[in-house]
């Protein structure tokens, strides 16, 4: 049986502080990779996520989408010439309201 495809990635959070490298499986969703942000964020900072809801995860320009794994989302996933991938996280505002287009 054939091993997964891995990938290291590294967060890169909104102060320039980074969460990371770590290695995750093809099969890993984004939703999966906004849990580990919110385990692991600095216990120092104040304003930190809550839910996944409170996270966005940019990758080359475009935010990655909960249901999607890590190989749907063109995140250059075993190639061993990429290195560690940085993706940046962005947190939605305290207070903000969710606009469900109503």
């Amino acid at each position: 049986m054939a091993t997964p495809a891995s990938i290291e990635l590294r967060f890169r959070l909104p102060d320039g502080n980074d969460i990371g490298p770590n290695n995750y499986t093809e099969a890993a969703n984004v939703a999966t990779l906004k849990e580990h942000v919110i385990e692991q964020w600095p216990k120092d900072k104040e304003n930190g996520p809550k839910t996944i809801k409170d996270v966005k995860l940019i990758y080359a320009g475009h935010v990655l989408e909960n249901h999607r794994t890590l190989a749907e989302s063109r995140l250059p996933v075993g190639d061993r010439l990429a290195g560690v991938v940085t993706i940046h996280v962005v947190l939605r505002p305290p207070g903000a309201r969710i606009n469900n287009g109503g």
